[in-house]
């Protein structure tokens, strides 16, 4: 089972500005939403996380440094917050040593089960997308969410708005060597492009997660439908 969590943190997070003056500080359910990740991972029994932080990262440091957490928790700086997410995932490479992670996105409220599930499943030979199948769900934002298509546990396409898919990317992956050599030869890495690299060499699995619950936190909308989901657990 992967027991080190890397937890994407250096967005700017603009939609959210009225709410926070940084997303991961975001008061949901009357606590940050990165220590909402914290709390999940450690409850999925993951033993370590690696926090990459870019905007506002004095401000989220401080916050973790005065806190006292269920787990071991590191943090990285990516090179430039304003480069794709890609950049900020290669910036925790170092730190795994060549190892396994369960990926995950600060600004994403997830059922607890979930990060455990792709926990024990593993990265592969490429990486292991947590995906939702209920493409009906009140909880997504169409105008916002990425797709995927599959065969069979196979990613065959993925983006945003693809016009063909069959569920949805929760934002939670198992990544190992794999995904970073994907990234490393990408001029512009995004965490989507290196997907479809993998899926091109077929190395880009799903692991279906459509039974547990997850929400994106990305403007006030969400926060709204994301402080009554909390309310309903």
């Amino acid at each position: 089972m992967i027991t080190t969590a890397i937890l994407l943190a250096a967005g700017e997070g603009s939609r959210l500005r009225a709410a926070a003056a940084s997303k991961p500080l975001c008061p949901v359910g009357g606590k940050p939403l990165i220590e909402h990740a914290i709390a999940g991972f450690a409850a999925a029994g993951l033993e370590r996380v690696v926090v990459v932080l870019g905007y506002e990262a004095g401000a989220i440091e401080a916050h973790l440094a005065a806190g006292t957490w269920p787990i071991a928790v590191e943090t990285v700086r990516t090179a430039d917050y304003r480069q794709p997410n890609g950049v900020s995932v290669l910036a925790a490479e170092a730190a795994l040593a060549g190892g396994e992670a369960v990926l995950a996105m600060c600004d994403h409220l997830v059922d607890p089960a979930l990060y455990a599930r792709v926990a024990q499943a593993g990265a592969g030979a490429g990486a292991r997308l947590a995906i939702d199948r209920d493409i009906t769900s009140d909880l997504v934002d169409l105008d916002d969410v990425t797709a995927v298509r599959t065969e069979g546990e196979a990613i065959v396409a993925i983006g945003k708005h693809l016009p063909d898919y069959d569920c949805f990317d929760t934002g939670v992956f198992a990544i190992g060597p794999g995904l970073f050599a994907a990234l490393n030869g990408l001029e512009s890495p995004s965490l989507t492009e290196g997907m479809r690299v993998l899926a091109a060499a077929g190395t880009a699995l799903t692991i279906d997660c459509s039974d547990l619950s997850w929400i994106d936190v990305d403007d006030p909308a969400a926060l709204d439908k994301a402080e009554h989901w909390l309310r309903a657990a």
